[in-house]
């Protein structure tokens, strides 16, 4: 006779699920919470110089709106993820203590987690114009598939870019009424640095999705891996540096802001250089330094949009 596995007690079983959603490592919440809060100010930017003022603030429940939509999809889509590598996260030095690979939550549960983040966060959309509804099922959508994209192509960090940087055009409809080009440039740019440092995430995880049949651009882009991120994060300054240019040339603060993407440069060239040791820790490290190229940004962003509205009254 076999006797079957204690029952987890709540506090162990609220820890797994915590540990599913990835709400004990804010790093990755993040990564997606300040780009998407670029997108809601120069969103108010470009609705405030359509209507021939030279810069224009958001709204507090809108800023408010998009912060927890992206900290709540981006759970969800961690839900969704670990469903996906259930199977395989078993076989990863860095992902086999995770609750679905060490049977500490079921399929069923992750799936049940993904479904109630995702209708916690499109109850916010109750607060937002209708036409945000429609540009939000492209972002669940994406959400969704992106675990997938991993068997079948070695570029689903496009497809994780795509989802995370979705935020951005949906912030535009909200503010502005629809996006434009800017908006496009910007989300971009966002795809460029996305896929960079998930790169250099997937390099910390090569040897072992190399083993398990794992697809990603690490091992796409091969010995050309830092050429590559390199190149990502040069377009990435540059598409920043025409939006910012775009945004904030006109205001009393002029160039200044542009030239501020010189610390960006810096960061990731201490980046690169961690990677360029090819050690799985150092690549992990320099994926989480980036949390600092968002937290700046948003800083620069935010200062810029706060002073060039109120020296405009």
């Amino acid at each position: 006779m076999t006797l079957s596995a204690p029952a987890m007690s709540l506090k162990d079983k609220l820890h797994a699920y915590i540990q599913l959603t990835r709400f004990d490592k804010p790093v990755g919440i993040e990564l997606l919470l300040w780009p998407t809060l670029w997108g809601v100010m120069l969103a108010a930017m470009s609705a405030a110089q359509s209507e021939g003022l030279s810069a224009g603030l958001p709204a507090l429940k809108i800023l408010t709106i998009f912060a927890l939509g992206a900290i709540f999809m981006r759970a969800a889509g961690c839900a969704i993820n670990d469903f996906a590598d259930r199977k395989v996260d078993g076989f990863v030095t860095r992902t086999k203590g995770r609750p679905l690979a060490d049977g500490r939550l079921s399929g069923k549960e992750a799936v049940g987690a993904f479904v109630v983040l995702s209708l916690i966060s499109a109850s916010l959309l109750f607060f937002l114009p209708v036409s945000v509804f429609y540009w939000s099922l492209g972002a669940v959508a994406l959400a969704f598939i992106y675990p997938f994209m991993k068997r079948y192509t070695h570029l689903p960090q496009v497809f994780l870019a795509a989802a995370f940087g979705w935020a951005i055009p949906m912030a535009y409809v909200a503010i502005a009424g629809a996006p434009d080009i800017w908006c496009w440039l910007l989300f971009m740019a966002y795809m460029c640095w996305t896929v960079a440092y998930d790169t250099q995430y997937a390099m910390a995880d090569r040897a072992d999705d190399l083993q398990v049949g794992i697809k990603s651009t690490a091992i796409l882009f091969g010995r050309f891996d830092i050429v590559m991120i390199a190149l990502l994060q040069t377009a990435f300054l540059l598409l920043m540096g025409v939006v910012m240019w775009h945004y904030f040339v006109p205001t009393s603060l002029s160039v200044a802001p542009v030239f501020g993407l010189a610390l960006v440069a810096m960061m990731f060239a201490k980046q690169n250089r961690a990677c360029a040791t090819q050690m799985p820790m150092a690549c992990f490290r320099a994926f989480l330094d980036n949390v600092w190229v968002g937290r700046y940004l948003f800083v620069v962003i935010a200062m810029v949009c706060v002073w060039s509205t109120f020296s405009a009254t």
